[in-house]
């Protein structure tokens, strides 16, 4: 293997000069900037960034581990973390935890295991303390996406409870008053923080939420089919619309109408947080919660940055607002 020593003979100068063009850390005439990347070609010469990462303290790369990398906003979510990452000269390890404790466990302790300069994580349902504690005692930047807790960390996510309140006014608005909420699991702070915004809305429009109208637990599209047939089949007074907490959610309860022949929006309205990629091409299209999730991405990115350059920082949480979409599933 090529050293920086076999480089700085063959371009015929120092070793200093030769670290100082690959790192760009003082001014070097151009002539002798090519003959030294000539010989780096020439040599195959590799930096050893590890060795280098170390005499920093630094290794230029974060971690981000989210629940489901699959789902839309979280896909959006992703993309910019990546994008800042990149702006920022980072390199970004992403892990994925399905939703598993344990495999977000496994992925958190392998990511400070690789000395990523910081931690961003949207964290799984069923999540310990203990792994908020484990990055604490390893003095590892962090900072909570779209799921947030009531701990002392940077953290950045959504206003879910006003877009919550906006959904139930704009339904009661049209004379809803049985208004299904399929909540999900809610171990799931951001589901969670819905659930509470749509009690407190459907209070706050004089309209009661008797059990059979909460749909919670279910975790897939399948579960939710399941669950909302057999609301359907049971319930005396079916709801006249449905609140969908998530795009898993909605996608088992559209199939559960679909399979009671439930015209939307003619028999039943519907809405949800999050939806579909490419959702205005459904017919009909779908009123839906988007989250601003690409700027949630790179927020994180910044707060984390920001804990980089300053442990002893103020804690900062972020809460963007959500853009609600209303379309023909609820006129």
């Amino acid at each position: 293997m090529a050293t920086i020593v076999d480089v700085a003979s063959l371009a015929g100068v120092s070793t200093s000069t030769v670290s100082h063009v690959l790192n760009d850390t003082r001014h070097v005439e151009p002539e002798t900037k090519e003959r030294v990347m000539s010989a780096v070609r020439a040599t195959g010469y590799r930096r050893d960034v590890l060795a280098r990462s170390m005499r920093r303290a630094r290794t230029d790369s974060i971690g981000l581990v989210v629940s489901d990398a699959g789902e839309p906003a979280f896909a959006d979510m992703v993309h910019g973390v990546e994008e800042a990452a990149a702006q920022n000269g980072l390199s970004l390890l992403l892990a994925n935890s399905a939703e598993d404790p344990a495999r977000e466990r496994a992925a958190v302790e392998a990511l400070l295991d690789r000395r990523v300069d910081g931690l961003i994580i949207a964290r799984a349902a069923g999540s310990s303390g203990g792994l908020l504690a484990r990055i604490r005692e390893d003095k590892k930047p962090l900072v909570l996406l779209d799921r947030l807790a009531d701990l002392d960390v940077d953290q950045v996510g959504v206003n879910n409870q006003s877009a919550m309140a906006a959904l139930v006014e704009h339904l009661a608005a049209r004379g809803h008053q049985r208004i299904l909420l399929i909540s999900g699991d809610l171990r799931v702070s951001s589901l969670r923080e819905r659930y509470d915004g749509f009690h407190a809305a459907m209070l706050d429009q004089g309209l009661e939420v008797p059990a059979s109208l909460v749909c919670e637990g279910t975790v897939t599209a399948a579960s939710t089919f399941d669950r909302v047939r057999t609301l359907f089949t049971t319930s005396k007074d079916r709801p006249t619309a449905i609140l969908a907490c998530s795009t898993l959610l909605a996608a088992g309860a559209l199939r559960a109408m679909q399979h009671e022949g439930l015209q939307v929006p003619g028999t039943m309205a519907f809405a949800t947080f999050d939806g579909f990629t490419y959702s205005d091409l459904f017919e009909p299209q779908i009123t839906t919660v988007r989250q601003p999730a690409f700027r949630l991405g790179e927020s994180a990115v910044g707060l984390l940055l920001r804990r980089i350059e300053n442990p002893n920082a103020p804690t900062e949480i972020l809460r963007l607002e959500s853009e609600i979409e209303f379309r023909r599933s609820t006129e």
